[in-house]
């Protein structure tokens, strides 16, 4: 059994990756992981980055997110969807302040951002940057308050700052054509929506927007620099107001229901009606496709995913999402042929490169799998599925012993397959290895219980020979 990884890349061909070109690439992401906490004469001023309560109508917080102070009046960034439904908007510092926020100066919804303006105050700030010069592998660091470590203290919601290290793997095509988004390996946990991406200078560069299993997206500061002269003031009542009728805001309430609140069927009404509004509005299509996946209607999933790739070719995601599709119902020549296109389009995309090796492995293709699992690892070293992958492909090319490393690895970062354990119990009974392979027969059988093959075969190597 292969397994997939799409939650949720022109360069050489990668099937002229040769294993001379593929140890300098390992090389190199040694060297950057080496590197990935350069020495600096300063750390980031973390005094002006905040986290921001958003609260309803009824005084409610709804959500919550990051930002961070840009120029000492107490102008602030963070994101568009963060802001969505909101009625007021507190600021907590690191120190403990709190501080209201009067409205927005400037927003863009398709973007994902917006520009704050706190009350009359003078502030620290953090310096920013030109998103122009970053190239492939340039370090990035991230910070922001992570929704998982928010505490309520006599009535008052506090978080702990963050900070995650990476680097940039290229800039990364996206639903809506006209910008770009930098794809980085710094992850960005939930929360850090609206949080700065900084440089080796501590200069932002970058406004975290989307996180992932190994896709951290961050809209460049570029796109964001010549909104920062806007002087109007829009309230948040306004701003709800305007969002009665904004494919946008229906659409990040989908979002918020789908991914944070795991109600895909809530989810498919708000894309449903994001999509009436502007029926080739991409991020919907996208996202419907899933909630669908969700609930377990593949057919339509299909048919949302083509809808979005009829208007937008070459959007990553959704090409390997398609392909996913394809590999689950069998179809792995429609799969195989999805994830090359994603792949053409950006060849850093590691979600998409272990997914071809994936779905090579169920050909049979062990050798030709080999180095899409190599690179997206080299790229990705935590990524579980992707080590999973690289078991069965040295597997099935007879590198037991390589094999046996690759599933200890995605064992120890919680991958617990069924039949990753059946290969090891088939491993250690070839190698003579009796006692390890009635380890994996129990650790089967504490996955699933009624399985009457390992039942079996347990109870036969626990009968005393005569």
């Amino acid at each position: 059994m292969e397994h997939l990884d799409d939650r949720s890349h022109p360069t050489k061909s990668l099937k002229q990756f040769s294993g001379r070109t593929l140890a300098l690439w390992l090389g190199l992401m040694a060297a950057l992981l080496l590197t990935a906490h350069p020495v600096q004469s300063h750390e980031v001023n973390k005094n002006a980055i905040v986290l921001l309560i958003i609260k309803g109508s009824q005084g409610q917080t709804i959500s919550v997110g990051t930002g961070f102070i840009v120029q000492p009046e107490g102008v602030m960034i963070t994101n568009y969807h963060v802001l969505v439904d909101a009625v007021s908007v507190e600021a907590v510092f690191l120190n403990g302040d709190r501080v209201p926020v009067k409205g927005v100066r400037s927003y863009d919804r398709s973007m994902d951002f917006s520009i704050l303006q706190l009350e009359e105050g003078f502030y620290s700030t953090l310096e920013i940057g030109d998103s122009d010069p970053l190239k492939v592998y340039s370090y990035t660091s991230a910070l922001g308050y992570p929704s998982q470590r928010l505490v309520r203290e006599r009535g008052e919601m506090k978080g702990t700052l963050l900070q995650t290290y990476g680097f940039l793997l290229g800039r990364h095509p996206q639903a809506l054509p006209g910008f770009s988004y930098f794809y980085t390996t710094t992850p960005f946990d939930p929360g850090f929506s609206g949080g700065p991406l900084v440089n080796q200078d501590n200069q932002v560069v970058g406004l975290a927007t989307l996180e992932g299993r190994a896709i951290n997206l961050a809209l460049p500061i570029n796109y964001i620099k010549p909104h920062l002269k806007e002087t109007r003031l829009v309230t948040f009542r306004q701003l709800l107001e305007e969002d009665r009728n904004s494919r946008e805001a229906f659409y990040y309430r989908g979002n918020f229901s789908l991914y944070a609140l795991g109600e895909a069927r809530r989810a498919i009404g708000l894309f449903e009606r994001s999509l009436k509004i502007d029926p080739d509005f991409v991020p919907a299509r996208y996202d419907l496709a899933v909630a669908y996946r969700g609930v377990g209607q593949a057919e339509k999933a299909i048919a949302e995913y083509e809808k979005a790739l009829r208007i937008n070719p070459n959007f990553p995601e959704a090409l390997s999402n398609l392909g996913g599709q394809y590999f689950r119902q069998g179809d792995l020549q429609k799969a195989i042929t999805q994830f090359e296109k994603a792949i053409q389009v950006y060849p850093n995309f590691i979600q998409a490169l272990s997914n071809l090796g994936a779905a090579l492995n169920k050909q049979g293709k062990y050798e030709q799998a080999l180095p899409y699992l190599k690179r997206a690892l080299a790229l990705d070293p935590e990524f579980a599925v992707a080590h999973f992958n690289l078991g069965n492909a040295e597997y099935g090319m007879g590198n037991l012993d390589k094999a046996v490393k690759a599933f200890r690895s995605a064992v120890s970062m919680g991958v617990d397959f069924l039949s990753l354990h059946w290969k090891l119990y088939k491993i250690h009974l070839k190698k003579g290895q009796r006692r390890q392979a009635m380890a994996e027969l129990q650790t089967i059988l504490r996955i699933d219980p009624q399985n009457p093959e390992a039942s079996r075969k347990l109870r036969e190597m626990q009968t005393p020979r005569p």
